[in-house]
C-alpha cells in the first residue's frame, strides 16, 4: 500500500511545473527609464527576490532581468518593487546572535524593495529568510529604514531599539494621528500598513494600498465525510482482520500561507470515526468483538498543485496528535488505546469548494490488556484507508 501510494505522490508531483504559477500582465523599467510592458511570472515571493521570468508576448521565449538592469518592475493591480541602495541593519533577532550596540549598525546594500503602501509616504518592505525590516520614504526623499533592533543590555537583558516610533512621530505628522497611537506601533506588517493608510488619508493624499489589493482567502473551514476501509492485525488470538468499511465526519480548519501563490496551507482537522466487529455465531472473524468510536485530532501541512483557474490537486501530510476514545470502546476485554502516527494522502479540489481526497492513516498500536497481571501491549498494527468527501463553507 505505502509503495503504490508513494508511486501516486511521485506523478502528481510531476505535473508540480505545469500550470501552477501564471505569467501575469505586468511590467519593468529599465536602466533607460524604458517601461516594457510584458508578462510577468508571478511567483508571489515570499523574500524579496533579486530577479524575475518574464515574456514579451504570451508565445514568446521566457527571459530573466536581475536587479542590476532594472529599477522597477511590477505585475499590475498587484504587486510592485524598486530597487533602491539603501542603508540596512541586518542584526539577528536570535538573543544568542545579539550584540551590546543598541544603535542599528548599517551597510549599504542595492535591493528590490517591496512597495506596501505607496503615496505621499510610501511604506516598504524587505525580507530575507527570517530578516524582516521596513523602509519608508517622503515625496521624492531618500529611501530610510524604520529601525528596530533588540540588543543585550549592561544588565544581560534584552533590550529593544524602537526609534522607528519617533521616525515616524517626527516625519509623519497630522493632526488625526494621536502620539499614542504611535507609541503603541509594533514593527509588523499591520500595523504600519494601516499607519501609512491613516497618513495619506490624513493629508488627502492619493495613495493605493498593493497589501490591500492582494489580500486573499486565507482560512477555509471545510466539513468532510468519509469513507473509511480499517485493518487490525494481532497477535491476540491471532487477529486478523482486513479492510472493514466503517464512516467518519471531519471539519478541518486549514490556514493558507500568504505567499507562493496561496501553495501552502497548515490544517487542524478533528474527525469522529468508528470501527466495530460484531463476534459471529460460527467463531469466524477470529471469535472477537471490536468496538472502537473516537475524536481524532490531527495536524498537518497540505501543498497545492494548480492545473487551472478552478481545479488543483493537493497532496498533504498529517500527524495524529490525540485521540479521545470513548470510554464503551474496547476489543473483547482489552483496552484500546492509539498512539501517534502518520498519514499521507492526495485529492483534487474544484472551485475552491468541493474536493475528494484519499488518505492513508498508517500503522499505530491500540491493544493494551486489562489484566492486572498482563498490563502490557498486545502487538498489533491498525491502518485505516480513507475516502473523503469536502465541502468547504467559507
Amino acid at each position: 500500500m505505502k509503495i503504490k501510494l508513494l508511486f501516486l505522490l511521485t506523478i502528481i508531483l510531476s505535473f508540480n511545473g505545469y500550470s501552477q504559477i501564471s505569467f501575469e500582465n505586468g511590467y519593468y523599467i529599465d536602466n533607460n527609464n524604458q517601461k516594457i510592458n510584458c508578462l510577468i511570472k508571478n511567483l508571489d515571493w515570499e523574500n524579496n527576490p533579486t530577479q524575475f521570468t518574464y515574456k514579451l508576448i504570451e508565445n514568446s521565449k521566457s527571459n530573466k532581468k536581475t536587479i542590476k538592469s532594472v529599477k522597477e518592475f511590477g505585475i499590475h493591480n498587484s504587486l510592485k518593487y524598486v530597487r533602491s541602495a539603501v542603508n540596512i541593519d541586518r542584526t539577528s533577532k536570535y538573543v544568542g546572535e545579539l550584540d551590546n550596540e543598541k544603535k542599528a549598525v548599517f551597510q549599504e546594500e542595492e535591493l528590490f524593495l517591496k512597495v506596501l503602501v505607496e503615496g505621499k509616504s510610501t511604506l516598504y518592505s524587505y525580507v530575507d529568510s527570517n530578516l524582516t525590516r521596513y523602509f519608508y520614504s517622503i515625496g521624492k526623499s531618500n529611501i530610510k529604514q524604520l529601525v528596530f533592533k533588540s540588543y543585550i543590555t549592561p544588565e544581560y537583558k534584552v533590550g529593544v531599539n524602537n526609534r522607528f516610533r519617533n521616525q515616524l512621530w517626527n516625519d509623519l505628522k497630522c493632526s488625526d494621528i494621536k502620539k499614542n497611537r504611535v507609541k503603541n506601533l509594533k514593527y509588523r506588517k499591520s500595523d504600519l500598513v494601516n499607519f501609512f493608510v491613516a497618513y495619506n488619508t490624513c493629508t488627502n493624499q492619493e495613495y493605493i494600498n498593493f497589501e490591500e489589493k492582494q489580500k486573499k482567502d486565507l482560512f477555509n473551514l471545510t466539513i468532510r465525510p468519509r469513507l473509511n476501509s480499517s485493518s487490525l492485525a494481532s497477535n491476540y488470538r491471532n487477529t486478523n482482520i482486513e479492510n472493514e468499511l466503517g464512516f467518519g465526519f471531519g471539519i478541518e480548519a486549514e490556514f493558507i500561507l500568504p505567499f507562493n501563490k496561496n501553495k501552502w496551507s497548515l490544517l487542524i482537522e478533528p474527525t469522529y470515526q468508528s470501527f466495530m466487529i460484531e463476534k459471529s455465531n460460527d467463531g469466524s472473524l477470529n471469535d472477537v468483538d471490536a468496538n472502537y468510536t473516537s475524536i481524532e485530532f490531527q495536524a498537518g501541512a497540505r501543498h497545492y498543485l494548480f492545473l487551472n483557474d478552478k481545479s488543483k490537486i493537493f497532496i498533504n501530510a498529517s500527524l495524529l496528535v490525540y485521540d479521545l476514545i470513548s470510554n464503551d470502546s474496547q476489543f473483547d476485554s482489552l483496552k484500546i488505546r492509539t498512539s501517534y502516527n502518520v498519514g499521507f494522502g492526495f485529492g483534487l479540489k474544484y472551485n475552491d469548494k468541493y474536493s475528494i481526497e484519499c488518505r492513508y492513516q498508517g500503522h499505530r498500536p491500540m491493544l493494551l490488556s486489562t489484566d492486572s497481571d498482563l498490563d502490557f501491549e498486545w502487538a498489533s498494527k491498525y491502518k485505516t484507508l480513507s475516502i473523503i468527501f469536502g465541502y468547504s463553507l467559507f
